[in-house]
């Protein structure tokens, strides 16, 4: 059977292999998030409508078909804040989850004006290391405390 398997797999060219592969393999989905600082070294956090009441998190979201891991987070940060911003590293990589990826950054404001899409975000502040706020997601406190540990 597997030789069989083989010998279609080299008489169709390059575009139906994918489309073959598309169709046999398990899909998933890659999230981006960012520890966002800003000139004063303060972390940007979100209120997200979408997550529990009173919790705040770090600026994210999915990365769309072609686009890098990077300009991803760079456009859900303009779309959720209007905040541009700069990637500097990656932080982390986690996988192991059922059907997604999740690709953390570092990255820095380097300009825009505040102004929140009130579909998905509710509030957004830049917070000092020592006063992080209740509610922050223990994962995106575990990010930040990691970034400050490698770019200090």
């Amino acid at each position: 059977m597997m030789e069989l398997a083989l010998k279609f797999w080299k008489l169709i060219p390059g575009k139906p292999q994918w489309y073959v592969l598309w169709l046999t393999q398990p899909k998933f989905i890659i999230g981006v998030s960012g520890v966002i600082f800003d000139e004063h070294k303060r972390i940007l956090l979100l209120r997200h409508r979408f997550w529990k009441a009173a919790s705040w998190g770090l600026p994210g979201g999915f990365v769309l078909s072609g686009e890098k891991l990077e300009e991803a987070l760079c456009r859900e940060v303009r779309e959720e804040t209007n905040y541009i911003v700069e990637i500097d590293a990656l932080l982390r990589m986690v996988s192991g989850y059922r059907l997604r990826l999740e690709v953390s950054f570092v990255g820095r404001l380097i300009g825009g004006e505040l102004c929140l899409d009130p579909k998905e975000i509710s509030e957004a502040r830049f917070f000092d290391f020592d006063q992080l706020p209740e509610g922050l997601l223990p994962s995106h406190r575990e990010l930040i405390a990691l970034a400050l540990s490698r770019f200090p």
